[in-house]
């Protein structure tokens, strides 16, 4: 049985006289045979929990949440990575307390993702994220996707890293183990890393993160 919880949104325009990046963030779980928080939940029948950026807490939802980067020919030039701007305005934990995790939404996506299960199986649900090899423009040029990466946020927790940071590397990614009857979650920044000056033009790609159980 299949449990599924999607993200959609159409893509913001962007400027198209320098590069830019545009990459949507889709969450789906599967059940097969916040700043950080690790929190105990109440046993039930298994059930996986995700949300990646606008989130519903007791609904499928159908937003795919966009992170921008808009390159001015000064930054191009001057080769600093680019903070990333989200689409979503998710701020407030969908845990239950609604607590405002990430307090600047415009730049921090929440990630969170919980697992429960009646009964004394030690299990864990996985947290991974599969991304492309390269955003692709209309015209048919490439950035590779291990130029963006992310840094997480976490303040007021002694977790930090609960959901650590990293780097896109196209493929299948391992992000975190969801011990069973637990909420973990927290805040992503994404930054271009703008390590080359690329051809004009509008980059796109979609990152799907993935829950699944034992």
């Amino acid at each position: 049985m299949r449990q599924r919880h999607a993200m959609r949104r159409r893509a913001p325009a962007v400027r198209p006289s320098w590069p830019g990046l545009v990459l949507g963030l889709l969450g789906v779980c599967t059940a097969l045979p916040a700043s950080a928080w690790s929190l105990a939940v109440a046993a039930a029948s298994s059930r996986v929990f995700l949300h990646v950026g606008t989130g519903s807490a007791n609904a499928n939802n159908g937003t795919i949440d966009q992170v921008t980067a808009n390159l001015t020919p000064a930054e191009l030039l001057a080769r600093n990575p680019k903070v990333m701007t989200n689409s979503g305005l998710q701020s407030n934990s969908l845990s239950g307390d609604n607590y405002a995790t990430c307090p600047t939404p415009s730049t921090q996506v929440l990630i969170g993702a919980s697992y429960r299960r009646n009964g004394n199986s030690q299990g864990q649900a996985v947290l991974n994220v599969s991304a492309p090899a390269s955003l692709v423009s209309a015209a048919g040029d490439t950035i590779p996707i291990n130029e963006i990466s992310w840094t997480v946020s976490a303040p007021g927790s002694s977790v930090p890293g609960i959901i650590p940071a990293g780097t896109f590397s196209g493929g299948q990614q391992r992000l975190a183990s969801v011990p069973p009857n637990t909420f973990i979650e927290n805040c992503h920044t994404f930054r271009y890393a703008n390590s080359a000056i690329r051809a004009a033009g509008t980059y796109t790609g979609v990152v799907t993160y993935t829950l699944s159980t034992p």
